[in-house]
Formats: structure tokens, sequence, C-alpha cells
């Protein structure tokens, strides 16, 4: 009865409504939905044969059909007739597994959907549940829709919603679209430079700081030092102006990608005072979302707007465009969806991997007549990493293991067996938010709090005995809510009880205090630089047409504590960090330590070990273990793995280290075993 064409850009995609509006030109055909929800209630129950909106306007439309009917004297109804669907999504990777595209299915599952919820409350004989029932039908398959989907780059999540089990009938894959030009090869010239520099401590004094925070205030030192960013500014410039502005016959563009808001404000400035020290003709732009606040300069802030001149934010794709601009810097922005042929050049300087790395990149990916190549230089990743992302994708994903759904009911048996809400509380919870909008007063929104608040102050005790318990418990409440939603729209559970514990947990969830970060670090005035090299390590094309790709793999492992914060002297972090390469201690590497230090807490002989000995004479059968839990990953860091092994200071430092990091954890593991207990009973 009418085709549905969705995309989850707030501003709607001009090319994908010009397309459609070639196809008929007849006044009421086809309808784009630009104003608000009432617009679009009003398209579909009128029945236009072909309505392009985005995913956002549906949480609103039940109640905009309610307000229309009554205008029509109808009033009580807020629903559609039923009628046949076709669902056209745009970019299905993006955020179709949410609540929002629930609301889609509620609203086109019409009065179907209604009565089927009716009838289940019927059999059940409690009509309260009908509300319950509808929320639980409209997450699952609706007969009456169908989805057509459509993605470069799926996610596992994607293709479980609206792919098939087993081979799928057709693929156009990213090998076929660049040997059929309809694509450039993003990765045929690229380039990667190795960054290494040395920290040297200029403070009397050494104080004991957070590892993993302290380690992570020295990189943004490094980033953001007026050296680097000046070095790596003179390098994207000199390349811009000698190599890549006569490309595309003289309207080549290039984007430069930033590991933060920050650092794009301070390569803004330093590209703008690079060009007019050297009279070229060049223009830049820069994108990042809010306002920056200098951590320099007091009272002084930045916002997109005033570093372009004025340029507003929705102009700022259309300016760009123009001959009067050439380098686009980029924070979270533009690196998905950004449609620019003229876009030749891109200048990376943050860490990317898996589809991220592939949707960056493949902002390079449009064709243009005068357009015969593309280039990439990269001052962060490893050309191994980049292949990995981009060859998941080359040929097309497939589905790896299954998400276990046995796991539901395992978080939900662990949040319940806790003690912090009670069933009671659900159930009245519920009664209260499933309850018909004819019936519900203005006091209800009170009292549903009011039931929130009673599991709150429990939450509040907890966290104030044992914090690190209480993150792990809310790390299992995200894992439940997060599981469910996704669960629910490809099994059809028949468990009312599961919805109503998400609907609980999804709004207790927002009533808990946040977690206390603690300090963080700024070292400006306790350390220097040292030593600073910036060089070419590589050049040339990264193939796709060698090696295995991995497969797609649900979420396996689900809620999680906070990590256990390592206390060390800043002298020793330095050390640690200049023994690596003279390099950056970068995310890779970290997190490469903390599974080894994850997988050591995790060993029951180490624990026992740990149980009845002292540290010194832990450390003598924790060293044994260290060399074959390296062994176990070096493929997962052969860089960390050959220094390890090769370097006998490092190897002993990193040894300590991690020692006394476990014994720590195991020390504190018996220690809160009793109290646990207590909690329990």
């Amino acid at each position: 009865d009418s085709v549905v064409v969705i995309t989850d850009r707030l501003v709607l995609d001009r090319q994908l409504q010009d397309t459609i509006y070639q196809f008929d030109h007849r006044q009421g055909v086809v309808q784009k939905i630009d104003e608000d929800s009432r617009q679009l209630a009003e398209a579909l129950q009128a029945g236009v044969p072909i309505i392009i909106t985005t995913l956002q306007k549906f949480p609103f439309v039940s109640e905009q059909l309610a307000k229309l009917n009554e205008e029509r004297g109808q009033a009580g109804q807020d629903h559609l007739p039923t009628r046949k669907y076709a669902v056209i999504i745009d970019e299905a990777h993006s955020s179709q597994s949410g609540e929002t595209a629930t609301e889609l299915k509620g609203v086109l599952g019409g009065a179907d959907l209604r009565q089927k919820a009716k009838q289940l409350a019927e059999e059940e004989e409690d009509a309260a549940l009908e509300g319950v029932f509808r929320a639980m039908a409209k997450r699952g398959r609706q007969p009456n829709i169908s989805f057509f989907a459509f993605t470069a780059t799926p996610k596992y999540k994607t293709l479980a919603l609206f792919g098939r089990k087993g081979e799928a009938f057709h693929r156009y894959t990213m090998r076929q679209a660049i040997d059929e030009g309809f694509i450039e090869d993003v990765l045929k010239n690229y380039v990667t430079y190795k960054t290494d520099y040395k920290l040297l401590k200029k403070a009397e004094q050494d104080p004991h700081v957070e590892r993993k925070k302290a380690a992570k205030a020295l990189a943004r030192f490094m980033k953001l030092h007026p050296h680097n960013i000046s070095q790596k500014t003179e390098v994207m410039v000199e390349h811009f102006y000698l190599s890549t502005r006569h490309k595309i016959g003289g309207h080549a563009k290039a984007i430069v990608v930033t590991g933060s808001r920050m650092e794009a404000v301070r390569y803004k400035q330093g590209f703008d005072q690079y060009i007019q020290a050297q009279g070229y003709p060049i223009r830049s732009l820069v994108a990042f979302s809010g306002k920056v606040e200098d951590d320099k300069l007091p009272n002084i802030s930045y916002t997109e707007v005033d570093m372009n001149g004025g340029i507003k934010e929705k102009d700022l794709p259309d300016a760009f465009a123009t001959p009067e601009y050439q380098v686009l810097l980029v924070a979270e922005k533009y690196q998905t969806g950004f449609d620019q042929p003229l876009l030749h050049t891109m200048y990376v300087d943050k860490r990317l991997s898996g589809i991220q790395a592939v949707q960056t990149l493949s902002r390079l990916n449009r064709t243009h007549p005068l357009k015969d190549d593309t280039f990439v230089l990269d001052f962060v990743n490893n050309p191994e990493e980049i292949q990995e992302a981009f060859k998941q994708y080359y040929d097309g994903a497939v589905m790896g293991e299954e998400v276990d759904s046995d796991r539901l009911y395992e978080l939900m048996n662990d949040l319940d067996s806790s003690g912090l809400y009670l069933h009671t509380e659900v159930v009245e919870f519920c009664r209260i938010f499933f309850a018909p909008k004819r019936r519900q007063s203005p006091g209800d929104h009170r009292a549903l709090n009011a039931v929130l608040d009673q599991a709150r102050a429990r939450f509040v005790q907890f966290q104030a005995k044992e914090a690190e318990a209480a993150e792990l418990w809310r790390g299992k409440l995200q894992a439940f809510s997060n599981l469910y939603s996704f669960l629910s729209q490809v099994i059809p559970y028949q468990d009312s009880d599961l919805e109503k514990l998400y609907t609980y947990l999804r709004h207790l969830a927002l009533k808990l205090p946040k977690r206390s970060i603690g300090k963080s670090y700024q070292f400006d005035e306790e350390i220097d630089l040292n030593y600073y090299r910036l060089q070419k390590i590589s050049e040339g094309s990264i193939s796709l047409a060698v090696g295995q790709a991995k497969t797609l793999d649900g979420p396996q492992e689900v809620g999680s504590g906070a990590s256990h914060p390592e206390q060390l002297p800043l002298s020793r972090l330095i050390d640690l960090i200049n023994e690596r390469f003279g390099g950056e201690l970068n995310d890779a590497d970290q997190l490469f330590f903390d599974q080894i230090a994850e997988a050591a807490s995790g060993n029951a002989e180490l624990a026992k070990v740990a149980r009845v000995n002292s540290l010194d004479k832990f450390r003598l059968v924790f060293n044994q273990a260290l060399d074959a839990l390296f062994i176990e990953r070096m493929e997962l860091n052969e860089e960390i793995f050959a220094d390890y092994m090769g370097r006998p200071e490092l190897r002993d430092l990193i040894s300590n280290a991690l020692g006394e990091q476990v014994y720590k954890r195991f020390q504190e593991t018996i220690g809160s075993g009793a109290a646990s207990e207590n909690l329990a009973d």
C-alpha cells in the first residue's frame, strides 16, 4: 500500500529525495516529511504511496494520530488501519536496533498489532497486560511490513535483523563495486608515518598517579604539544600544496581526521597560521560539536561557527563544496555518510579500527569524471589493522558466532538476586507505565519516580560500601537492557516478565547516580618534550586480495565492573612510555596489557598462590605464567611481544608491574568475599 523510505540523518538526504522524485512527478505520489511528526501522521493516515522521512519522528506519531482523530470527532483512536508497507532503510548499520526503530514497527503494525496484544491479555485473563504485550509485539517481526535495508558496512545486529541465515541470496560487494568503477579503491595509495618521542620529568616532585588516567593525560599532552601540531601541520599542508591540489582538474579537496575536539581546534589554528605564513592559496574549515574550552587560556572557548567565520553548521557542507575552501578538519563529524566526490586526500591523526576505519576512509571512495586515484596519509594506524578492517567487508560480511540467548536469563537472575529492587516494585512501575493513556493522570509521573527512588536509595547505600561491586551490578543492568533490546527483535519471546523488567531497568538506569571518576591529570608543569621525530615508515597499496576475513560475531561478553585503578610514580610511568620504542603508549598497547592482567586474574592456580603467599613468592610463579600468556596473545600485538621477549630490562619492568597489579586484585577479591556474602544474605 505504501513505501516508507527511512534515513537516520536529521537533515534529509537531498540526493535520496531527488532520486525518488525522478520516479513520478505527479502530486501526492511522493511526500517528503521535512516538518514534524504531525506531517508524518497525516501522510500515513492518507496512505501516501511513497513517504520519505527520518526515524526520529516515529515515537510521536501515535500521539499525533490521536489528535487528528479527535479533531475529526473520533476520539480515542491512536493507531492506523492495518496496511502493507515496504520499508526501505538507508544506512542500515546505524540505528535500526534501538527503541526508535521499535516505535516504527509499532506505528506501522496498525490495528492488527493492537488486536494481537488484546488477545494475549484476554488469554492471560489480565487486561492490565495489554500494554505489556503491545510493547512485546512491536519489537518482533510484523507480517504486514517488509524491510529492505541497505548498507556497505553491516554490523552483527544488522545481519541478524535484516539478513537471513546461511548464504545471502544476493550480494553486491565492495570488490565488485571497485572493479565496476562505482567506487574508488581508497587503499591504493596509503602512506604511514611514525612518531617517536621521549618525555622528560622536569618537576622535583614524583607523585603517585593512577596509571590509566595518567597515561591518557600524557598521550594528550603529546598530541596537543605545539611541536607535534606544527610538525604534522607542515607535512599535511606541504603535501596538499605540492601533490593534491592539482588533482581532479585542480578542484581536489582534503579532509583531516583528528582525535578530539581540542585537537581539531589546534590544527585549525596551526593550518591557518602556516598557510598564511607561506602565502598558499588554501583555505580550511573545521567541524566539531558544541563549545570547546581552552585549557591553556582561561575564559577562552571555541565553536565551529566562530572558527569558520560565521558559517552555520547546516551550511558547512555547501560551503566546503565551493572552490573557496580546500581542507576540512573534523572531530567525530563527517566520518560517516558525508558525500563529496571532490575529496581526494585524507590525513589521519586518530586511532581507527573495525567498522569505524572502513566508514571513515570510505569518505574518499566517491567517483568523479576527473578523479583517477585517492591518497591517505596516516600518522597513527598500522596498515595491517586497516587491512583487517576492510577485509571483513571486501567480499561481503558474514555472520559468525550467534549470541547465547540463555545469557539473558542468567543476567536476569543475577540482577534479581541482588536485592537492590523488589519484584513488587517492578510490577507496580509497569502497572502505571503501561496503563492506557486515557486512564493516566498528572500524578502518575510522580508515582513512577517514587517507585524508582526506592531502588535508587538501596544502590546509593551499596555504592558507598562497595563501589566496585556496585559498578559491576550497573554493568549487568546495562548488559541486560542492551541484550533484550536486540534479542527481542529476532526471537519471539512470550515471557512478559522480561518486558516488564526491561522497561523498569531502562528507567532505573537513568536515575542511578553516576560513578565518581576521580580527579583528572594535567602535566603541563611537570613534564616536557625531550625528543621528537616524525618519519615515513611505509608507502604503497594495502592489498585486500590476501588473507582471511573475520566473521561478524555477536556480543558474547556482557556486564563488567569498572577497571582496578593501578597507582605508580609518575617517573615510572614516563619510563614505561619512553621504553616503548621511544614512542607513545597507544590504546592498543594499553588494551593488550589489560587483557593480560584480566587473563591472569582469572587463573585459578595463581589465585591459590596469591591466597597463601607474599607478593615476592607470588611473583616467582606469576613470571612463569606471564610468559605463556604473552605467547598465547603474541598475534594481538607483535611489537610489544618482541620487546618483551627480546629486552630483559623491559621484561622485568612489565612482569613486576603486572605481577603487583594482579596480586592486588586477588587480595581485594579475598577481602571483599565476606562482605559480598553478607550483602547477598
